[in-house]
């Protein structure tokens, strides 16, 4: 069973979670957006079943509740960040509102941050870009998950999610947000928290073997994408996020599941101004017609529509802001449990 939950109280709620834990109002505000919009663009592996995740690092101090973030390099168009294991979504936000600004600037701009942490969905700050007009590309390391290809049982290479943006014209941004694995991490999760099985193909468990039950997915190794494809693009994802901006890479990440370990997390990000290239006006009217395109291509068989990249998600937010969330039940116990711990029943929304 699922329980309908409205979006503003949740939200409140979440909010005031991480205020208890010490986090300032305007941080754990970001941190609860961030969340419901997973919630709410129908990526519930990144969404407030995450929450407790976060309370615990908290509380064991492996992440911050508040950080004074530092530029290492500041060099125009170039940046570099030390989060000092501050809040990944606070840093992660920061980051590209300053290469945003950097790039109406120069044109373009590039910035990295290391010792950052868990950040949730990648495209919630590349869609930063798109709505200020710019187009944007983020990545970020994370914890190991699969092998380098040709091995199975030594997990070395994370997700390292990438995602993409751009301005849609007359539609919602495109928004493009993947993983290197064939499925995100917390997918797997997700199911161990509906107790339901996983398809065949994502993981292996830790005897390398195929595997349909999550928490033998969960202690062995996830499969990457397209086979070598996948497994490469992740190795290149942790140069850019981990290498290149002087933070943690391959195994010497921590993701956010061990509560009290410093993550060491590294993001990387590069903005580009629409207007530096060609009129935004005429930018929007071009993709205008590419989306046009797209969507007029004949259907294949069990098909109703094409979708754009991030259309879907678009769809998926305005329908749970009217109807609510279906959040599943480990989750909502999950949330009460934590709405006795910080004494904050009177505002559970369910």
């Amino acid at each position: 069973m699922t329980a309908l939950v409205q979006i503003a109280p949740l939200q409140t709620f979440i909010c005031a979670v991480y205020v208890a834990l010490g986090v300032p109002e305007e941080h754990a505000g970001l941190l609860s957006d961030t969340l419901v919009q997973a919630d709410l663009w129908g990526h519930q592996s990144h969404g407030v079943l995450r929450t407790s995740w976060y309370v615990e690092r908290l509380r064991t101090g492996a992440m911050k509740a508040f950080t004074t973030p530092h530029y290492v390099i500041d060099r125009g168009a170039v940046a570099v960040i030390d989060g000092e294991d501050g809040i990944g979504q606070v840093l992660a936000f920061r980051a590209m509102d300053d290469a945003i600004s950097r790039a109406k600037t120069y044109g373009m701009a590039s910035i990295t941050v290391r010792n950052s942490n868990h950040f949730g969905t990648v495209m919630y700050y590349t869609r930063m870009a798109a709505q200020a007009g710019c187009i944007a590309f983020m990545t970020c390391n994370g914890g190991p998950a699969m092998a380098p290809w040709g091995g199975y049982r030594d997990k070395l290479v994370g997700t390292n999610p990438w995602s993409i943006s751009a301005p849609g014209g007359s539609h919602p941004p495109l928004l493009l947000d993947i993983a290197n694995t064939g499925v995100a991490r917390g997918k797997i999760y997700l199911a161990k928290n509906r107790h339901q099985s996983i398809p065949e193909g994502w993981a292996l468990d830790a005897d390398g073997k195929p595997t349909t039950d999550p928490a033998a997915a969960i202690a062995g190794i996830i499969l990457p994408m397209a086979g070598h494809k996948g497994y490469a693009i992740g190795v290149m994802m942790d140069v850019l996020a981990g290498v290149l901006s002087g933070s943690r890479f391959l195994d010497e990440v921590n993701g956010p599941y061990h509560s009290a370990r410093k993550s060491g997390v590294g993001h990387f990000i590069t903005v580009y101004d629409v207007e530096a290239f060609v009129p935004l006006t005429e930018f929007n009217s071009r993709i205008d017609a590419y989306i046009h395109k797209l969507k007029a291509a004949p259907l294949a068989q069990g098909f109703e529509e094409i979708f754009y990249p991030g259309e879907l998600e678009a769809r998926n937010d305005v329908y749970n802001r009217t109807a609510g969330l279906a959040l599943p039940p480990d989750t909502l116990t999950d949330l009460s449990r934590l709405a006795d711990e910080l004494n904050l029943r009177h505002l559970l929304p369910f």
